[in-house]
């Protein structure tokens, strides 16, 4: 009974080539997911990187600005004391000379050190006319303090100055598209992440419910499997039980057939004149066990030789003067047919 339970329970649970298509669409919905996450992340890396770029663009182009700013209020106050020699005139100056060492400071922080080489070259153009133009002025505002007017003049006439400013000016203007064409580039790699992103997640949400309508299908077809198996075991117990009754009643029925033998027998003895109709009777009740036994079948399949189950009935009936003669093919009957036809064979040979 052990054996039997554990075979069952063998049956119904699944072995584990069983749980290879479980185990693909668990594969296929976790792979969905990491493409999602990762798809995601890349999204969001890329805005970050956008955002970090337009920040970063920002304060550069601030810096530049800031820079032209202060060098040009410095040019205003040195010209104003230039020309009046008022010393009023240098605070603007020098205000504006502050403004652009801090803001040159800012810059050089805000770019970096490793700069691809047109920005480093444009950073240190920028830096070697911003100090030219400064020098320009500081020189022109020595030789007014030294009342060097006419020298101070033929300075500013000289362009040197101007040429410089207009250097710078350019600098900072190719510096500026710089950072604007990087800007550029960054919000349209965002803007491409997000344009995929949305039919990217499309797929993958379709991915994922085909993945859990397959293992939703996968896993009715489970039950029903297993329900299926567990009443097969059910009905073979229930026909197994039916084969032991069947076979203790048919224990019972020899049992019983022996009986009434015995009966008979005991019931002519010592009676001479009863003993031809008695020995009859035994061989007629014999003949009836014998077909019982016949229909019984032999066997794993428990089949039954028809001509062998007619044999075994008429045998109490022939005689030199009784014959009788069997004609035609094999034919095997099954267990369950063969006991109501011996039944209504031996009815009729008896009558």
């Amino acid at each position: 009974m052990q054996k039997e339970n554990d075979s069952q329970d063998s049956a119904v649970k699944p072995r584990w080539w069983q749980r290879i298509p479980t185990l693909a669409l668990f594969a296929v919905v976790a792979l969905a997911l990491l493409g999602t996450f990762t798809l995601i992340l890349a999204t969001v890396e890329a805005e970050r990187t956008q955002r970090e770029q337009a920040a970063r663009t920002s304060a550069i182009l601030e810096s530049l600005d800031q820079i032209v700013r202060a060098t040009m209020s410095g040019e205003t106050g040195q010209r104003g004391y230039f020309i009046t020699s008022d010393t009023r005139y240098l605070a603007p100056y020098r205000e504006g000379q502050e403004r652009y060492a801090a803001e040159m400071a800012q810059l050089r922080q805000q770019m970096g050190n490793d700069l691809p080489l047109d920005q480093a070259e444009l950073m240190a153009e920028i830096a070697r006319l911003g100090d030219a133009k400064w020098a320009e002025m500081a020189g022109v505002i020595e030789l007014v303090d030294q009342r060097r007017i006419p020298d101070a003049h033929a300075r500013v006439l000289s362009d040197e100055g101007q040429l410089a400013m207009s250097g710078l000016r350019r600098a900072v203007t190719k510096l500026e598209d710089i950072e604007r064409i990087r800007l550029s580039r960054a919000v349209q790699q965002a803007a491409e992440a997000e344009a995929r992103i949305l039919p990217s997640l499309t797929a993958l949400f379709v991915v994922i419910v085909c993945a859990l309508a397959l293992g939703l299908w996968q896993a009715i077809r489970t039950a029903e499997a297993e329900a299926l198996a567990a009443n097969a075991s059910v009905i073979a117990e229930a026909r197994d039980r039916a084969d032991i009754l069947a076979k203790e009643l048919n224990h019972r029925v020899k049992n019983l057939f022996a009986v009434i033998l015995a009966i008979v027998k005991m019931s002519a003895r010592g009676d001479t004149a009863a003993a031809p109709a008695v020995d009859r009777i035994a061989k007629r009740i014999h003949a009836l066990v014998t077909a019982h036994e016949v229909t019984q079948g032999s066997g794993k399949d428990q089949t039954v030789d028809f001509a062998d189950l007619i044999g075994k009935v008429i045998a109490p009936y022939r005689s030199s003067s009784e014959r009788c003669e069997l004609e035609g093919g094999e034919l095997v009957l099954p267990g369950k047919h063969a006991v109501p036809l011996g039944l209504v064979l031996h009815e009729l040979v008896t009558n």
